[in-house]
């Protein structure tokens, strides 16, 4: 996906506070296009598809809107917000993190007159077990088992102007992810039947080489006889061939048994898309410490997508706004650039 897909004017599949049938339409539009077009050739895929399609919109706007409000990602805010002091090691790190980001950089630069960007700032969750030390009332508890969280590989690809496009945005690339989650599954069964395919070719092809090696055309040539076993061997493997390609059904059955696999996904997208709030009590030193620890501590509050389809992952991230004043302006080398030429 190229940096300016970002910014294309492309409808949201989560909008308004009802599902309204023209959305479900759309949806079912953008799922069938992506998926494969030729599904269209389905008698009533979209009165299949419609309830399926409704669950997971469904389920992504309630995912959306229960997302915490965004924080102010500003460099001066880093040491009174334990939120950014556990997720960067230095106030300095934040506008270089967004400074990497070719989508900021593109929508500020569309957007002159934008003074602020949102944006998801999507990151690792690490845990480490170590050894240590706590207080524990007036004493210290030594030999203590601690948990050390610290965050890596911050990304930012989603940003918009403002929270709720930002949030548009989220629902628009969950619900493409289900689609792509389909796909993968549809792929597998794709290439067998291409493989199969591909197979009855050749072994035909080698068939009638075979025969025509025969008396006839093959006596002319002088060629020698075709073995007779080698020939009841493909023929063998042909037949399997096409049985295993009956089994698989006609062109028709098989774009069904596709609609099967695109509406089963659709209709159970908490399957594949999970997102959990999560608030973790950490020290000064990221070290997560208890409500009775002496410790000075604060909660952080950050939210934990699941995504368990091909390949599963997961991912912490923080809705955030960033100020254009900000934004650390590039240099270019022009002499680095003209050596490289």
């Amino acid at each position: 996906m190229g940096i300016l897909d970002w910014f294309k004017n492309r409808p949201s599949p989560v909008n308004g506070d009802c599902l309204s049938d023209d959305i479900t339409l759309r949806a079912i539009d953008k799922a069938v296009t992506l998926a494969n077009p030729r599904l269209k050739l389905v008698p009533a895929y979209q009165e299949s598809l419609a309830p399926a399609v409704a669950a997971s919109l469904g389920y992504l706007r309630d995912t959306v809107r229960a997302l915490p409000a965004a924080i102010d990602a500003s460099p001066a805010r880093w040491s009174a917000d334990p939120l950014l002091r556990a997720v960067f090691v230095a106030a300095a790190d934040i506008p270089g993190v967004l400074a990497r980001s070719p989508n900021v950089r593109t929508l500020f630069e569309k957007y002159r007159e934008l003074d602020h960007a949102s944006f998801v700032l999507a990151m690792t969750l690490n845990e480490q077990r170590i050894p240590g030390m706590s207080l524990r009332g007036d004493g210290v508890q030594r030999d203590a088992v601690q948990t050390v969280i610290s965050f890596s590989d911050h990304q930012v690809r989603i940003c918009g102007q403002d929270d709720g496009e930002v949030r548009r945005l989220i629902a628009a690339q969950a619900y493409e992810y289900l689609i792509a989650q389909a796909l993968s599954q549809l792929g597998e069964e794709r290439s067998e039947r291409r493989e199969l395919e591909d197979n009855r070719a050749l072994i035909r092809a080698r068939l009638r080489l075979l025969q025509q090696q025969g008396p006839g055309l093959g006596s002319v040539f002088a060629a020698a006889p075709a073995s007779r076993g080698e020939q009841i061997v493909l023929e063998a493997q042909l037949l399997e061939n096409e049985r295993r390609l009956e089994a698989m059904g006609s062109a028709q059955s098989a774009l069904e048994a596709e609609l099967e696999v695109l509406r089963t996904v659709l209709a159970n997208p908490g399957r594949y898309i999970g997102v959990e709030r999560k608030t973790l009590r950490l020290n000064t030193m990221n070290v997560v410490v208890g409500i009775a620890s002496g410790d000075v501590a604060a909660d952080v509050d950050f939210s934990l997508a699941h995504l368990t389809g091909v390949p599963p992952q997961q991912k912490a991230f923080v809705l955030a706004r960033f100020a254009r004043s900000q934004l650390p302006v590039v240099k270019i080398d022009f002499a680095e650039a003209a050596r490289s030429l």
